[in-house]
């Protein structure tokens, strides 16, 4: 389960990513967190494996209250959680395979055991005959595949994904959406940020609106979309101002690599 309660994110520019947003994903569930880019659903995405830290609120995942866990229980909290970063963050001078078995061995899994492990998750993700083939070698799709096998090898609770088929044809991006709702359906809690409105309109299911750091929203598979209980519009308005304000400075900033801090993570 997944809990965030009144959460904001002031950024040191003095402008707020996130401001007051409450919502749950049961244990389970399916859901859609969606928005135009900028809205938000990144920095959700890193809250809930403790890369960034609210300015306030509470935010809740499994038995894991992440604002009072200790440093030293976070890597216990990451092995819970499977993350499909929206850059992939395959190692490229590494094989698919040895890509996948990573976060085994890291973890402390024999290299025999691990690479069992890894071409188990690779077979029932469609690529095991691709396992000794680089990244740069597979199309986007598998790409794709190869990213969501390795968050999957720890057998996580949790199945975070962002923007998984953003640089995807739509048969493919089908294909990969298919293959999340098939981990979903044997019992793995997926959270999938998403611009796509064909995806989101034809899987029917649970949706999380964002718009500018701003919970606008909230539909369930069976439900009419609900406003969300936000802030006072005046006081909204404003909030949306400075989060323009930043989402420009962060596009003149020079992105930092986080594959050193996925490896030490791990690690840790």
């Amino acid at each position: 389960m997944i809990i965030l309660e009144n959460v904001s994110k002031k950024f040191g520019t003095g402008v707020y990513g996130l401001t007051n947003v409450s919502f749950t994903v049961e244990k389970g569930e399916f859901a859609f967190l969606v928005g135009p880019t900028g809205s938000g659903k990144t920095t959700i995405i890193r809250m809930l494996i403790r890369e960034v830290m609210p300015t306030q609120g509470t935010i809740v995942v499994g038995n894991w209250n992440i604002i009072r866990l200790p440093g030293r229980k976070v890597p216990d909290l990451r092995k819970k959680i499977g993350v499909v970063f929206q850059d992939l963050k395959l190692l490229p001078d590494r094989t698919i395979l040895e890509n996948t078995y990573l976060p085994l061995e890291l973890s402390g899994v024999s290299s025999k055991e691990a690479m069992k492990r890894a071409e188990d998750i690779l077979g029932k993700v469609g690529i095991l005959e691709h396992a000794n083939k680089f990244p740069v070698q597979l199309s986007g799709g598998e790409r794709q595949r190869s990213a969501i096998a390795r968050a999957l090898v720890l057998s996580p609770e949790i199945l975070l994904a962002d923007e998984p088929t953003g640089d995807l044809d739509d048969d493919t991006a089908w294909e990969i959406v298919n293959l999340l709702k098939e981990i979903n359906e044997a019992g793995t809690t997926v959270l999938m940020a998403t611009h796509n409105a064909n995806i989101i309109k034809k899987l029917n299911k649970r949706i999380i609106k964002l718009n500018k750091g701003v919970l606008i929203g909230e539909k369930n598979d069976k439900d009419e979309e609900k406003p969300s209980a936000s802030d006072a519009p005046e006081e909204q308005k404003e909030q949306e101002k400075k989060h323009e304000v930043h989402e420009h400075k962060k596009t003149e900033e020079k992105k930092e690599s986080i594959t050193d801090k996925f490896e030490q993570a791990l690690k840790e």
